[in-house]
């Protein structure tokens, strides 16, 4: 009997997770909260949107309804690396946040594939350049960048004289 179910290592809580954490180890001691996180998640595979190194992902002309959808799957990344002691959640006067734990280093020092090696460089670059921006001005930024998506991607609009029909 055969079944039908695929699987896939690709938008699950395993691929996000194994993103989520490359950014935690490189911000390590610093914990970050879920939204700075889906925003980095964002930007890790999509570093030269913000003009950092080559993107990991192509740039797909509707990435800007992305960040909806990176949510969830870093929530249960989130959970996933929580689970194993990779990470922890941390509970403060501002609200909850996450930080890798100690080991998370190493066990991604145990990953090979040269796409991680990729990824941990993004990750590098991501919180080098933002973990320095304050919510606000992070949130200018992500916004700039989704303004300038959008308009990257919106039909030209013709004239009366120049119109197609």
């Amino acid at each position: 009997m055969t079944s039908d179910i695929q699987l896939s290592p690709f938008n699950t809580a395993f691929e996000t997770g194994i993103r989520t954490l490359t950014v935690l180890v490189a911000s390590y001691p610093t914990a970050h909260d879920l939204s700075r996180l889906v925003q980095y998640d964002y930007l890790v595979v999509h570093s030269a949107d913000a003009d950092g190194p080559p993107s990991l992902h192509p740039p797909l002309p509707l990435r800007s309804g992305e960040l909806l959808v990176r949510r969830g799957l870093v929530e249960s990344g989130l959970r996933l690396l929580i689970s194993r002691g990779l990470a922890a959640r941390l509970l403060s006067d501002e609200g909850v946040s996450y930080r890798a734990e100690e080991q998370a280093g190493a066990f991604l020092n145990n990953l090979r594939a040269p796409y991680l090696r990729e990824l941990c460089a993004c990750a590098e670059w991501v919180t080098q350049t933002f973990d320095v921006l304050g919510t606000g001005e992070l949130e200018a930024v992500i916004k700039r960048l989704f303004a300038a998506w959008t308009t990257e991607f919106q039909p030209i609009e013709l004239g009366t004289q120049e119109r197609l029909f």
